[in-house]
């Protein structure tokens, strides 16, 4: 598979919708996470992240301007299994996820329970990400998941799930829609092998700078040190 830039991903397409990037530092010391929200209506638009103890959440900026918080309220990071596992998604499968790791089932398992969103006619994709660390969180595994529907067709679900060992300046980039239209296309085939920097600094800089200047409403970048207990979590919300 190509290794694809992600600068030319992003700045080449108006409307990925939401996106997750896991992956290793191009030096090899960290696992890396980016998840970003973007949003055409004013409703979608109206939010932020904001972090809480063992994960973050959406909000909306103005609360008087939310009119349906069912698809666009919820926690797109949880840390599950005492720290050990990271979970980041685009839904409330966020919260399926955790409850089935922390039962000591899988990724997989609780995504079976779940589909794409009922916002017909887009019939959104859930994507799902995972991280789990060995023991002395020296090292990692990842996964990616997308539920969708079948091209559109709502009375069937597929599920996609890959799994990956990591290496060193690699990463995988899975989103939402494969561009702009009406209804908009959902992401299709494996998810994208990009080149990945060093630093959280750098990946967020990559990703906010190429992201629609519109649409772009929100991003988070984690970079978790596997060589020390140290983590960097970088916030941007436009509505800061």
């Amino acid at each position: 598979m190509a290794l694809y830039d992600l600068k030319t991903l992003l700045s080449e397409n108006s409307y990925p919708g939401r996106g997750i990037v896991i992956g290793k530092s191009a030096d090899g010391k960290s696992a890396m996470i980016a998840y970003f929200i973007m949003g055409r209506s004013e409703n979608s638009r109206n939010r932020v992240f904001e972090w809480f103890d063992g994960g973050m959440r959406t909000k909306a900026f103005d609360e008087s301007k939310l009119s349906d918080p069912s698809l666009i309220i919820y926690n797109p990071y949880l840390s599950a299994n005492n720290g050990n596992t990271d979970i980041i998604t685009n839904g409330d499968q966020t919260n399926t996820i955790f409850d089935f790791i922390n039962e000591g089932k899988t990724f997989e398992e609780a995504l079976r329970t779940r589909e794409y969103e009922p916002d017909c006619p887009n019939y959104t994709p859930r994507i799902s990400g995972i991280v789990d660390y060995n023991e002395d969180h020296s090292d990692f595994t990842y996964k990616l998941s997308i539920l969708k529907s079948a091209n559109g067709r709502p009375e069937v679900c597929q599920r996609f799930f890959y799994e990956y060992a990591p290496e060193a300046g690699i990463g995988h980039f899975i989103h939402t829609y494969k561009c702009d239209g009406n209804p908009i296309p959902s992401f299709y085939g494996e998810p994208e092998e990009v080149a990945l920097p060093n630093t959280a600094k750098e990946l967020a800089d990559l990703c906010w700078k190429n992201l629609n200047e519109d649409n772009k409403v929100s991003l988070v970048v984690i970079s978790h040190s596997l060589t020390s207990s140290e983590n960097e979590i970088i916030t941007i919300n436009k509505n800061a």
